[in-house]
């Protein structure tokens, strides 16, 4: 029995729709096990359909269990398919499908009234069982490795986009499909840049360097940070870091199941704020990571979900002053009933490289 497709056609009955069609390759992937790049997946009380063109029968076929595989022709469009089963209520995934979308299927459905699905798939997907967590601690394992091979290059004359080549061909040699995001490399006063993607700046002597880079493997994303020190540190440079380094630590010791986002992101910013940082604190603590290397939950001020065990989550708080440079320090952890799991196992103290 697919599990994760009859946790969905429990909440799709509970909305009273007779079926609901999923196309977002993330929500597609994890209801079907499909990796192909078009297919409808459609789930109704008693049916699970997957609907693709020529080029993915034989590939679903063989990746899609439990489903009734149906190609989609220009004689027998997804719209006739869905005709068929005579519905009068249909799901849909309000936060992908585009207007132009949805306006051909309001008009090419007979009688069918579309409902949103809203956040039924993301908050089904936040808790994840054991084989998502291991796919996620592989590619955790994957990007320690690289840090571990990243400190080792890092010097002053390297410029942070060969830094970031670095990140990605190291990550795919070590068993990645690709990076889970475009990997940040961001140094000297561009550290102060919380999303400072690699340019072709030269790393100095002295400089911040942040390295914010992910992978994925078998579909599932890995996220982590960490900030050295080129040389030796200065004083406000230690006062920073440690800062940042507190207030991760202290949020890591927070977060467990029944915590909500907004009261773990409230232990690391409270620190930060104390220590008069506040104002250089401007992001949210963490968010979910699993088949997106952004999702639900999150952990923020606004953040009103409730963390529940194995959901994977990062702690990531920041420290960013413009014109003298930034720390980030980020885990990527499994929530647990009295705690979490630290997935990320790369050193946290000070490095001066």
């Amino acid at each position: 029995m697919n599990t994760k497709v009859e946790k969905f056609r429990k909440s799709i009955v509970e909305m009273g729709v007779d079926a609901a069609i999923v196309f977002k390759p993330e929500n597609r992937r994890y209801l079907s096990g499909f990796t192909g790049s078009a297919g409808y997946v459609v789930i109704t009380e008693k049916k699970n359909l997957f609907i693709t063109d020529f080029r993915y029968v034989q590939q679903s076929n063989k990746q899609c269990k439990g489903f009734e595989i149906i190609e989609h022709t220009n004689d027998r469009k997804i719209y006739d398919i869905l005709n068929e089963l005579g519905l009068k209520k249909l799901g849909f995934e309000d936060g992908f499908m585009t207007v132009s979308q949805y306006k051909d299927f309001e008009e090419k459905l007979n009688d069918v009234e579309l409902i949103p699905l809203k956040d039924t798939l993301p908050k089904i997907r936040a808790i994840k069982d054991e084989d998502e967590i291991n796919e996620i601690r592989k590619a955790a394992e994957i990007a320690d490795k690289t840090f571990e091979y990243i400190c080792g290059i890092l010097k002053p004359g390297i410029t942070e986009w060969e830094v970031s080549l670095e990140i990605e061909a190291f990550m795919k040699k070590n068993g990645a499909s690709g990076t889970s995001f475009e990997s940040i490399v961001a140094s000297g006063i561009r550290s102060s840049l919380p999303h400072g993607i690699a340019s072709h700046k030269v790393i100095e002597d002295g400089d911040f360097v942040t390295l914010d880079f992910g992978c994925i493997y078998n579909g599932y994303c890995s996220d982590m940070t960490r900030t050295v020190v080129i040389g030796k540190a200065s004083d406000k440079q230690k006062e920073i870091y440690n800062i940042v380094l507190e207030a991760q630590e202290a949020a890591l010791k927070a977060i467990k199941s029944g915590v909500t986002g907004f009261e773990a992101d409230k232990v690391a910013r409270d620190i930060i704020k104390e220590k008069g940082y506040g104002d250089y604190f401007g992001h949210g603590l963490g968010h979910g990571v699993g088949l997106e290397v952004h999702e639900s939950p999150r952990l923020s001020p606004l953040g009103k979900d409730t963390l529940r065990e194995n959901m994977v989550v990062t702690d990531e708080p920041g420290i960013y002053v413009p014109d003298f440079g930034g720390v980030r320090i980020e885990d990527l952890v499994v929530v647990k009933e009295d705690g979490c799991e630290i997935l990320s196992k790369s050193p946290k103290h000070l490095i001066e490289l």
